[in-house]
């Protein structure tokens, strides 16, 4: 008979090869496993609370809300015009503004709602300064993946490892904040170098870019004025309420839905239309992987693998740089998501015989900056060329690999030496 160790890690690779594959939804292939999981009793009905990690469901859930909520104000496009007048005609300034209005952005918002309401306006403006905007949109995917690492709400990795650890937003902005304020202007330097020759136009044709970009009137992108300002008041509590969570007492998932029924109740929308955009598939995908992965440590097979890593590791600081490395080329391959939730269980059981703080700092920043390795190594990557494929815009596997390996060893480089510098030798 199979033991039911053999049985967890034979539907953990399955539904990891389901998920690789893509011939079907990740979240079918998510729910699959679960229920093969659950059918065959390796995780006991019981349990599954235990494994379901609600905080990290709860707290998307609830940025969806809002988000989908303001999209009616114009609230987004406002943003991207207003920042492309302030370039004034330089396809430079254009994209440091751009990248850093992204990063930004993705740090207190998904970042993959970042990229999807931003690159439709991104390939607008570069249409109207007749420029290729192929060095914007990639400059867009690089500076969504480090700016949603910066924050416990940037990135579903970070959710998943604040939720786990129980870390808060302020430790997050603390430890992480800097290495990608750091890691961004790297990469916007790089990008320049890169493209200096599609970036550079004639002082006329800046003039000429700088009058059309000026004729442009955010106020006209405004559709609710009511609900635009609605927008701007909920946004700004929800994130300043994540600024002080731990001093409330309140969990950022809770956050998170307070923020979302504020703003239903005061926008009075139709909360079907809000609650039909909100990305359902994506929380089930997380439902059934927490299941899959809490087989795992069910029966004991995470506790084995971490024992053997603990045994052959000699201090935090060797662990440290393992997982982060391990997780950056592991997330240029495979999805982060899946990723992260496998290891999690393992840090958590290192933590018998080390201290793992610092751990979960190396994995979200390899889990995060990992995804800017290839095209589809994170869902904003996915999203933004799936977006400029539909408007005639190739960038091939290749041609993004070259660029996305060099940002992802140069980040990552950059965010171990820090993290080094803080852990082991400070």
């Amino acid at each position: 008979m199979v033991g039911p160790e053999l049985i967890a890690v034979a539907v953990f690779l399955f539904t990891y090869a389901l998920i690789i594959d893509e011939r079907i939804h990740r979240a079918v292939a998510a729910m699959l496993g679960a229920s093969i999981i659950v059918f065959l009793h390796i995780v006991p009905w019981e349990k599954i609370p235990e494994y379901i990690d609600l905080g990290t469901i709860f707290l998307l859930m609830g940025m969806m809300i809002i988000v989908n909520t303001a999209r009616g104000s114009g609230l987004f496009e406002y943003i991207a015009i207003k920042t492309a007048k302030l370039a004034k005609g330089s396809p430079i300034r254009v994209l440091l503004l751009f990248s850093v209005v992204t990063a930004v952005t993705s740090a207190f918002l998904d970042n993959v709602t970042t990229v999807l309401l931003l690159t439709p306006m991104l390939l607008y403006i570069a249409n109207v300064m007749r420029i290729n905007p192929l060095p914007f949109l990639i400059a867009e995917i690089f500076a969504s993946n480090i700016g949603g690492a910066a924050t416990l709400i940037g990135d579903p990795p970070n959710i998943m490892i604040g939720s786990a650890a129980g870390l808060t937003f302020n430790e997050f902005i603390v430890n992480m904040g800097p290495i990608m304020v750091v890691d961004l202007i790297v990469v916007m330097g790089m990008l320049f170098l890169i493209y200096r020759k599609e970036l550079r136009v004639s002082a006329a044709e800046q003039e000429g870019i700088a009058k059309t970009l000026a004729d442009l009137n955010e106020q006209e992108a405004i559709r609710d004025r009511s609900l635009f300002n609605k927008s701007v008041a909920v946004i700004a509590l929800v994130v300043g309420m994540f600024f002080v969570h731990d001093h409330l007492g309140l969990e950022p998932a809770l956050v998170a839905l307070i923020g979302a029924s504020i703003f239903l109740f005061w926008s009075r929308q139709p909360p079907e239309e809000i609650f039909e955009k909100i990305e359902w598939p994506a929380l089930f995908f997380f439902g059934g992987l927490f299941i899959v992965v809490g087989a795992l440590v069910e029966t004991g097979t995470i506790a084995a693998v971490a024992g053997l890593v603990v045994n052959n590791v000699h201090s935090e600081g060797e662990a440290m740089l393992i997982i982060a490395w391990f997780a950056a080329i592991a997330s240029a391959i495979v999805d982060n998501i899946p990723l992260t939730a496998t290891l999690i269980p393992l840090i958590q059981d290192m933590g018998v015989s080390m201290d793992t703080y610092p751990l979960w700092w190396a994995l979200s920043l390899g889990a995060c900056l990992g995804g800017n390795g290839t095209a589809i190594g994170a869902s904003a990557n996915v999203v933004v060329l799936g977006i400029a494929a539909r408007n005639e815009i190739s960038i091939s596997f290749v041609e993004f690999l070259k660029v996305g390996m060099l940002v992802l060893f140069v980040t990552v480089a950059i965010g171990t030496a820090i993290l080094w510098l803080n852990f082991v030798v400070l």
